[in-house]
């Protein structure tokens, strides 16, 4: 199974690292390989998502999402999206902004010779609509998720009183709407306070609606077992295709937070691509095909639990970003903190379990 699920991924990784080479030597090639290897780990709390959506999925929906996902993924998300970031919003033709990118001002300057702004430096001073956009889509994801009633709880603690809370009408919505107002009035500059709410309630509104759109065209009549839904229960036609539509705005929300990390290592847009895309999000799709197969959300319950708190640090992270630089390495660290706990308690979990159920089977029966 291993070889099967992760194959395809081993192979286009070769071929990424063979094309970077012959593009620019042994430089290029531990870049991407580098780039490749920060993808994994910061969109591994992304890739546990993923398969919680990717289950409820039939196999038609799961092959596109592995197909053309993928290369939505590689050159939609990785490589023309921070292109067409730069193009909208530093009013820029494609052609220039393609040849900003190609070609950066010498000794990774900020600006050109004549003052121009390099393709790095446009890329970044979008940063405050683009972390209030993907910010608000991912706090609304984890909002509805501890608001949200559930048998199974992690931080009982704390996730139990906020799902009582939950049973007031919207309260996803206001707590976010609230987050993005002190985001805009205490986080970001007088100049961005405008860009950034309306980012952010682009952000609540295409969150709103493709994850209503989902659920209006949800199959129903099914329950679901502890394996995940039944095949018959999962989603197919219409739900399925909201459902991908859905994976892929949650892969946008994350992957610019790849792109600008990225630049910390390089500012070429073929090697981020290969880097980020070819091998990093084959391998974080691998992962979640990986995590759908062996059913491994069922066995460690936790793990959904984690990757929600996760998202819900990232989501805080990109809001506190519009005003304050955060290291990369902090973002990876937490989302890889919460997936670890969740992991090591659900197996703590399971043995307890285990020997329950062997002490109950000791138990003598009663007699009579």
């Amino acid at each position: 199974m291993i070889l099967r699920i992760y194959g395809m991924s081993f192979v286009v990784t070769v071929i990424a690292l063979i094309v970077a080479f012959l593009y620019g030597g042994p430089t290029a090639l531990a870049l991407a390989a580098i780039l490749g290897v920060l993808e994994v780990s910061l969109s591994f709390d992304n890739a546990v998502i993923n398969a919680t959506v990717l289950e409820r999925m039939n196999e038609f929906w799961q092959k596109i999402f592995l197909t053309v996902g993928v290369l939505i993924a590689v050159f939609g998300m990785r490589l023309i999206f921070p292109l067409a970031i730069v193009w909208v919003t530093a009013g820029l033709s494609p052609a220039k902004a393609l040849d900003l990118a190609l070609n950066p001002p010498a000794d990774g300057a900020a600006t050109f010779p004549d003052g121009s702004k390099s393709y790095e430096t446009l890329l970044t001073d979008a940063h405050p609509q683009i972390a209030a956009f993907g910010g608000m889509f991912l706090l609304m994801l984890f909002l509805n998720f501890i608001f949200e009633e559930r048998e199974i709880t992690w931080l009982s603690w704390l996730e139990r009183p906020l799902a009582r809370l939950g049973k007031l009408d919207m309260l996803s919505v206001v707590t976010a709407g609230i987050a993005l107002i002190l985001t805009a009035e205490f986080i970001a500059s007088d100049d961005q306070r405008a860009t950034v709410l309306v980012a952010g309630l682009l952000g609540m509104i295409t969150y709103i609606a493709v994850d209503g759109l989902g659920s209006m065209f949800h199959t129903e009549g099914h329950e679901e077992n502890s394996g995940g839904p039944s095949e018959l229960a999962k989603a197919a036609g219409k739900a399925g295709f909201f459902l991908f539509l859905y994976l892929e705005v949650l892969d946008a929300s994350f992957s610019f937070d790849g792109v600008i990390s990225a630049f910390a290592i390089t500012s070429d847009p073929i090697i981020i691509a290969l880097g980020l895309g070819l091998i990093g999000a084959m391998f974080v799709r691998s992962i979640t095909v990986y995590l759908v197969r062996k059913g491994t959300l069922s066995e460690y319950v936790y793990l959904e639990h984690g990757a929600h708190w996760a998202i819900g640090a990232l989501a805080i992270i990109l809001f506190i970003s519009i005003g304050v630089h955060i290291n990369e390495v902090v973002t990876g660290l937490i989302g890889v903190a919460f997936i670890g706990a969740a992991f090591i308690t659900s197996i703590i979990r399971n043995r307890r379990t285990d020997a329950d159920e062997v002490e109950s089977e000791r138990e003598p029966t009663p007699v009579g």
